[in-house]
């Protein structure tokens, strides 16, 4: 009896120093060399892709955000703030009950085949909307002009980016209403447009919350 108690207590003391020595190691030094080549070889990524505007963080590159007018009486959905880059749509998420100040949280594509007549209706009228909204007393934007990303949401409805074609498409209209020359708005885009990575892999971007963001610091806004 002696011999099974006390081989009993040698079995427990060791599954102990096992659980101390697995505990220090995984719960203790792993999170932490982890944690620190993360934030010595790339802090920016690790800490959420952050975006800073006016001294304050604004939101992260890696998650796309509306930018829309006051919600009115009697609409359901709020109409776009023009004076701002618009992302891609991001409708068909149903509604968020979470957290309804960040809408955009709920992720996911609205699952409709190409020939689906709520899917085609939506999308006539978002490039309605385009060609209207973008459309300046000395531009007149043509249907040919309107990229696909300008009038169908991701996959995830959380896309950051834009084509470089649809950033252009926007820039007589946020010349007129933030009182800037085409050119210096033209220079903005390019100056924000990402190429393909490894010049081969993936499409050009432009990231609008960055895109915004400096254009924010450009009017003084």
């Amino acid at each position: 009896m002696n011999n099974s108690v006390s081989g009993t207590g040698r079995l427990l003391w060791a599954g102990l120093r096992a659980l101390l020595v697995l505990t220090v190691v995984c719960g203790v030094i792993y999170p932490l060399a982890v944690t620190g080549v993360a934030q010595a070889f790339m802090g920016h990524r690790a800490d959420g892709s952050e975006v800073r505007s006016g001294g304050r963080v604004v939101g992260s590159s890696l998650i796309g955000q509306s930018y829309t007018l006051p919600l009115k009486k009697g609409q359901q959905t709020p109409a776009p703030d023009l004076r701002w880059f618009q992302p891609r749509p991001s409708d068909g998420l149903g509604t968020n009950s979470v957290n309804t100040r960040y809408k955009l949280l709920v992720s996911g594509a609205t699952n409709r085949s190409g020939d689906n007549a709520g899917l085609i209706k939506w999308v006539e009228d978002a490039k309605s909307a385009v060609i209207r909204d973008n459309s300046t007393a000395g531009y007149r934007v043509r249907p040919s002009d309107v990229p696909a990303d300008a009038v169908t949401s991701s996959g995830s409805g959380l896309d950051p980016d834009i084509s470089p074609q649809y950033a252009k498409l926007q820039v007589h209209r946020i010349a007129a209403r933030d009182h800037l020359s085409v050119a210096r708005v033209e220079r903005l885009v390019a100056d924000h447009t990402t190429g393909r990575a490894l010049g081969f892999v993936g499409e050009p971007r432009v990231n609008v919350l960055e895109l915004n963001a400096a254009l924010r610091q450009l009017v003084g806004d």
